[in-house]
Order: C-alpha cells, then sequence, then structure tokens
C-alpha cells in the first residue's frame, strides 16, 4: 500500500456528501480514509494550512473594507460531544479574531419563536470580508424540531426546500458556505460524556438532560441523513467529517476551510491614494520632523 501523505489534493471531494449515493451507516466515524495517519502528523500539517489560512482570512478581511462583498461560512453540526466548540478553538482560532464572527444557535428565545424559523439566522450571516462560524445553525429546525415533535411532520418537510433557498441566496450574496457534519459513534460519545463526569474542570460541559438527547441518537442518524442529502446542494454542500479523532476531524475542517478560502483567492484593493506621494510625504515633509 502506498504511503499516505498529508498533502492532499481535494479534502472536499473525500469527504462532499453527494445526495444519489449517500449513506450517513456507511461513513465511517473512526475513518482516516485521506491525509495524516497520526496526531502528530496532522499537527504538523496543521501549523503550515494555520499560516495560509491566517493570510487568506486577512486578504478577505482587506477586500471587504475595501467595499468587496464576499465573505465564508462555516456551518458545525453534530451530536453533542462531536466537538462543534473544539473544532472552533483549533480551526477558527489559526486566524485574527478581528475577522471571525461566531454564532450559537441554542433553544430559541420566546422572540425568536415569534419569527420565522430563518430569522435569527439571517442576523447572524457574516459581514463581507469576514469568515462567520455558526455552533449549530438553521439545520436545528429539521433535527430537534423533527426528533422531539416541536412542529408538525409537514412543516419541518417544507424546511429542507426553505433552507435550500435560503442558502442559494447567501451564495448569489457571496457567501461561501461549508457546512460540516461532524459524525461520531455513540461508543465514542458515551466515553466524552463519562470524562465530562469524572473531570471537575469539565462538568460545566455537562447536563443532565444530554443522556435523554442520546437516547434518541438512532432518531437523530435519521434526521441528519435526510438533512445531508436534501440539503447537499451545488452552492452549499454538506461534508461528512469523521470525527471519533479529534485530531483528524480539526485537520479536515480546518483543510475543508482552507479550500473554500483558496478558491475565492482573496486580493488586497488597491489604495484611493499614491503610496509614492505618501512616502515622499513622510520622508521630506513629515509635520513632526
Amino acid at each position: 500500500m502506498a504511503k499516505r501523505s498529508a498533502q492532499v489534493q481535494s479534502i472536499s471531494d473525500a469527504f462532499r456528501v453527494r445526495p444519489e449515493d449517500f449513506s450517513l451507516a456507511g461513513v465511517d466515524p473512526a475513518a482516516t480514509p485521506v491525509g495524516p495517519r497520526s496526531k502528530a502528523e496532522a499537527a504538523a500539517d496543521l501549523a503550515v494550512v494555520g499560516e495560509e489560512l491566517d493570510r487568506l482570512q486577512e486578504a478577505l478581511y482587506a477586500e471587504g473594507t475595501g467595499g468587496g462583498g464576499r465573505r465564508v461560512l462555516l456551518v458545525l453540526q453534530g451530536m453533542d460531544t462531536s466537538g462543534k466548540g473544539g473544532t472552533i478553538r483549533h480551526v477558527a482560532g489559526l486566524v485574527n479574531p478581528q475577522g471571525l464572527h461566531i454564532a450559537s444557535f441554542k433553544k430559541p428565545t420566546p422572540e425568536e419563536l415569534r419569527h420565522d424559523f430563518l430569522w435569527r439566522v439571517r442576523g447572524q450571516v457574516p459581514q463581507p470580508g469576514y469568515i462567520g462560524v455558526f455552533d449549530r445553525s438553521h439545520y436545528e429546525d429539521v433535527l430537534v424540531a423533527r426528533v422531539d415533535e416541536l412542529v408538525p411532520s409537514a412543516e419541518w418537510q417544507r424546511r429542507y426546500g426553505e433552507i435550500n433557498a435560503f442558502e442559494a441566496e447567501l451564495a448569489e450574496q457571496g457567501v461561501t458556505t461549508v457546512k460540516c457534519f461532524l459524525h461520531i459513534s455513540p461508543e465514542r460519545q458515551r466515553e466524552r460524556l463519562i470524562a465530562r463526569l469524572e473531570d471537575p474542570l469539565k462538568r460545566w460541559k455537562y447536563n443532565p438532560a444530554d443522556l435523554e438527547v442520546r437516547s434518541k441518537f438512532s432518531r437523530y442518524q435519521l434526521a441528519y441523513q435526510d438533512a445531508l442529502v436534501k440539503c447537499s446542494t451545488p452552492v452549499a454542500p454538506w461534508y461528512a467529517v469523521p470525527s471519533d479523532r479529534k485530531w483528524y476531524r480539526n485537520w479536515v475542517v480546518a483543510r475543508l476551510l482552507l479550500e473554500a478560502l483558496r478558491s475565492l483567492a482573496p486580493a488586497y484593493p488597491e489604495p484611493s491614494y499614491d503610496p509614492a506621494v505618501e512616502l515622499a510625504r513622510l520622508r521630506d515633509a513629515d509635520p513632526l520632523r
């Protein structure tokens, strides 16, 4: 067997959800199908990825200040303990926080419930030049709403089309959306919940209601299967990321984000002044000299 390299031609091709033949049951949460084979290899490559991500994000931010309308939205979905927060820390943490907008979507507030389910999401779409990160997202309304029967079946089924239309609208506005489903096994989830209870410093992450949600694990897998298949579109594809191994999860998401920024090739705006004139003013006519 040929030795794999951390350098992979296209991570998006390897993990993209193709609706015509996708089966979540066929995705191994512990798999490492491409890229690094070890935590050490992943860490070494992530350092290189981080440098390029930082450069590209700065260019995107500068482009936005110059009037450009493009931005990137990273959507993170997954079961409890799948690592949404850890991914934000290890991937989004690679770039300048000045150009980040992070939003977390929890149980809707009474005000949010008075509006369409996309209302609260629209208000968190990143501004031009920014990388936005959604910790959970509008997909909660075809996942939790479905599993817990919060709305009639006809309503959550209609939402797939509304989500696709919304994401197509974002694409027209210059938003590149990268949607990552962080896929973990029930066995790994159990280990991580136990670890939270055994470590006093992690107990704040635990909620007794987590066990009730865990009891619905198989129902959530069916809900995710439908959401991934029905809402993986050319302008906003889903990526199923094996997440039993934290280091591999972080590497995959970072690489997906890097591919998205590379495809944009953001450019620094041309200055509205003559740099040579300004240099001369500083050198020859500096008012503080």
